[in-house]
């Protein structure tokens, strides 16, 4: 699903930024610097934003590039999921965020869900690890990788976090407003799929 700009930009971004960390030349360095450039041109000129705030986000990026993880969290209580209201853009995302260093997948749900919801979870099961190029996600400047991991709910109470303004349970059928960047229809009911078949398969991709 993703743009073939968006693709482009990106490899674009990646070379610039192996080529920017691993050669000595001066002149190729110049001309690396010139390829990330090129890519943070494009990226602004299709989606609007200005092209410093977009040079910023590879800014403090070296080394060979990978993708970023973001990790989220299914908590389910009498059949409705966990979600929380992003003060960002005041729509709803199953609790999560970046992955954490030194943190593992389940540390870093656990986390995010007392952080964001106020409830205190243990992991235990990944239900899906996926590429946000092949869902309906909006265009990302970053190449991600989403995992989602169900979460046993087993105390605390609803509190809201420093990003988050609304803490709620909602069934499969009246899901709120979402943010599609974060979380997609289709994900969340991907959850709830293993919530009503716990023998399910991993999904991947």
């Amino acid at each position: 699903m993703e743009s073939k700009w968006l693709y482009w930009a990106k490899q674009l971004q990646s070379i610039a930024q192996a080529g920017l960390t691993y050669s000595k030349d001066i002149y190729d360095l110049e001309r690396f610097e010139l390829i990330r450039n090129i890519s943070v041109e494009m990226m602004a000129q299709q989606t609007g934003m200005d092209k410093t705030v977009i040079k910023d986000l590879f800014a403090n990026e070296t080394g060979y590039a990978t993708p970023k993880v973001d990790v989220r969290a299914a908590v389910f209580k009498n059949n409705q999921i966990l979600m929380v209201k992003e003060k960002s853009d005041g729509k709803w995302s199953l609790p999560g965020g970046w992955a954490d260093i030194g943190l593992t997948p389940s540390e870093v749900a656990i986390k995010e869900v007392e952080e964001e919801s106020g409830f205190h979870v243990k992991a235990i099961k990944m239900l899906g690890v996926l590429d946000m190029k092949c869902h309906p996600h909006p265009p990302s400047p970053y190449h991600i990788y989403k995992m989602f991991i169900q979460c046993e709910l087993v105390g605390g109470k609803p509190t809201k976090g420093i990003e988050t303004s609304e803490v709620n349970f909602f069934a499969e059928d009246e899901l709120p407003p979402l943010s599609i960047s974060r979380n997609t229809k289709e994900q969340i009911e991907m959850a709830f799929k293993h919530l009503h078949d716990p023998e399910k398969s991993t999904y991947f991709d």
